[in-house]
């Protein structure tokens, strides 16, 4: 994979892990809110994903060629970062916030 596809896909694969996990979530204990157990596994599976992209950017972010790779490499770790961040509080949110309520 070149440089270039590697600093993209880095760019693109946090935000789309986080809207997978928002969905699935939302999906999951909509459906059965006792299953808060399979949030946390979920939760540390995306944080998993991330952590791939921001490795996949780290590889990429000093290589040589066109100034745009370096820099979509290093946008990508802020991204990742950013989006692990979101992934993290979300899954906090579960273990703190009793998902049924009522």
């Amino acid at each position: 994979m070149s440089i270039r596809n590697r600093a993209w896909t880095a760019l693109i694969m946090p935000p789309v892990t986080w809207f997978l996990f928002e969905q699935g979530l939302s999906a999951l204990l909509h459906a059965d809110c006792q299953r808060s157990g399979i949030g946390i596994a979920w939760g540390m599976a995306s944080l998993a994903v991330c952590g791939f992209a921001a490795r996949l950017a780290w590889r990429s972010r000093a290589a040589g060629g066109q100034l745009a790779d370096p820099w979509l490499a290093r946008l990508a770790l802020a991204v990742a970062g950013i989006f692990a961040l979101a992934i993290s509080f979300q899954t906090l949110a579960i273990l703190i916030v009793p998902a049924c309520v009522g």
